[in-house]
């Protein structure tokens, strides 16, 4: 089996790739990046007796990349994208060229070679919901840039469903380790900010407000899962580990015995109101989930702490 890995050197990627063991009967790795986040090291030591890594340095803008692999490729795993929800307010019109025009040059790939795909969509697209919401919700309400992009993306997939085999993954907030990792989402800055001892920047109203939460190691369980058996079955899942409030995130690193200072702040990423999204569905797979964020958290400020 051959896949291509776009955006790898991120923080999802960069932990694909330290556990390509775990992929059923794997003989190459492409792996396509911009390297605009300067973390080239994460190809470093990377050592596989029976599966060959092939880096390209490129930019996925340019659809004629993608003829220079002349392999079968069996499976797509598409991670690259700016994926700062709070700054693509101030880069919208560049994110969209940027975020959509990378995913329909992947998806063209996807069908002229006959690629199944990987696509990974976000929950911050319920955006404001008064209950619990599942797949089915036809209330999609995205409240940054980066959201829309994910359900325009969701929308284009819709469309060329007849054309290819897809899964649609919309995970949680990514919390956890890896080589990759960047301290831009609420966990990972929660944790950068509190071991600097400086002050963490919360909206006014979002303590007591639900977000989606998704352990690096529950995303590596699935991606895994998925394509080990194959389930691309053209559907949407949630994928996410826990519905946690900002004041039991806090919390956790309270008990952990670390300091925290709060800075309220108008964001107009925090300022949204509380979502709690069901994984139900992706449970029929019967995928061993974490029961909740908190080894995930321990081990970032863990590390971090060493570091300091």
């Amino acid at each position: 089996m051959n896949i291509l890995i776009t955006g790898a050197l991120g923080h999802i990627g960069s932990k694909l790739l330290n556990n390509l063991s775990k992929f059923k009967g794997l003989r190459k790795v492409y792996v396509v990046d911009s390297v605009k986040s300067n973390n080239l090291n994460v190809l470093f030591n990377l050592n596989y007796k029976n599966i060959k890594i092939k880096f390209i340095h490129a930019d996925l803008l340019s659809s004629t990349i993608l003829n220079k692999i002349k392999d079968r490729i069996d499976v797509v795993i598409h991670l690259a994208s700016i994926t700062n929800a709070e700054e693509s307010f101030k880069i919208k019109n560049f994110i969209y060229q940027n975020n959509y025009g990378i995913f329909k040059n992947i998806v063209k790939f996807c069908i002229k070679k006959k690629s199944k795909l990987i696509h990974l969509s976000s929950t911050s697209i319920y955006g404001k919901q008064s209950s619990f919401v599942d797949e089915t919700c036809k209330d999609l309400l995205p409240q940054s840039p980066y959201a829309e992009i994910k359900l325009m993306e969701e929308k284009y997939l819709n469309r060329n469903k007849k054309k290819l085999n897809f899964i649609t993954l919309r995970l949680g907030t990514i919390a956890g380790i890896s080589h990759g990792m960047r301290f831009h989402t609420a966990v990972n800055k929660f944790c950068f900010k509190t071991v600097l001892r400086e002050k963490i920047p919360v909206w006014t109203n979002a303590m007591n407000q639900y977000r989606p939460y998704l352990s690096l190691n529950d995303a590596l369980k699935t991606i895994v899962f998925i394509i080990n058996n194959k389930k691309f079955d053209n559907q949407i899942y949630n994928v996410l580990t826990s519905n946690n409030t900002v004041k039991q995130i806090l919390s956790i690193i309270k008990k952990l015995n670390f300091k925290i200072n709060i800075k309220k702040t108008k964001t107009p990423i925090l300022n949204q109101n509380s979502y709690k999204v069901s994984r139900k569905k992706i449970e029929k797979f019967n995928i061993n989930f974490s029961k909740d964020i908190k080894k995930d958290i321990k081990e970032t400020l863990y590390l971090l702490k060493n570091l300091y």
